[in-house]
């Protein structure tokens, strides 16, 4: 059981690293970009542009 705790454990780190919100923005991301992609618009736009605007927002943030 211990080996499934540590397994989970490293991806939980892996994937949200040392900041949640980042992980939080990746996947409203692609949750957007999968949403569009249902209506049938071009998405390929939509994760570089949420990735600039988040990285806008963090390096104002404190």
């Amino acid at each position: 059981m211990k080996y499934i705790i540590a397994f989970a454990e490293f991806w939980i780190d892996f994937i949200v690293g040392d900041d949640w919100r980042i992980a939080v923005a990746v996947v409203v991301g692609l949750a957007v970009t999968a949403m569009f992609v249902r209506m049938g618009v071009p998405a390929w736009w939509v994760l570089p542009v949420g990735i600039t605007g988040y990285l806008a927002v963090s390096m104002t943030r404190k």
